[in-house]
């Protein structure tokens, strides 16, 4: 039986269970990204996400145990948007065993209160085009599909 989600931001305590989170965005994306390092894979620079005043970087724990996380990250938009600011989201993780229990919409709604918080009304963030099932999780919440970044290797 699931308990009451706990939504807190991440302290240095949690770093070493976000290092593994980390390796579980690393291993749920690689198979859309040809791009990424075959090994020693790292995103995040965790004890700056936890320490920063322009980062809030959030937990989910259930019964004492951390069962995912995200973060908010601060940006200066670009001069030709209307806003001049928006909050980054990403690192977003729930572990297996707690996926499908509403614990990354109870993070998105606590990282979406922050930027509210910080007069930041515009959110932002990055999925991969073939990520379907994040996308509709994403759509579901009020996201929007935006703009696609296309590559090409030479």
């Amino acid at each position: 039986m699931l308990n009451a989600v706990k939504i807190r931001k991440a302290t240095p305590a949690d770093k070493p269970t976000l290092l593994q989170f980390e390796q579980g965005v690393v291993e749920a994306e690689r198979p859309y990204d040809p791009t990424l390092t075959r090994k020693d894979t790292v995103y995040y620079d965790i004890d700056e996400m936890i320490r920063a005043p322009h980062i809030e970087l959030l937990v989910a724990e259930v019964n004492g145990e951390l069962a995912g996380c995200g973060y908010a990250r601060i940006e200066t938009s670009k001069l030709y948007l209307q806003h001049r600011q928006h909050a980054y989201l990403g690192f977003m993780y729930v572990k297996p065993e707690f996926r499908g229990r509403g614990i990354n919409q109870k993070i998105m709604e606590g990282l979406t209160t922050w930027s509210l918080g910080q007069g930041v009304h515009e959110l932002r963030l990055e999925v991969y085009v073939q990520n379907e099932s994040a996308i509709k999780a994403y759509e579901k919440i009020g996201f929007i599909r935006h703009m696609y970044e296309m590559r090409k290797p030479v």
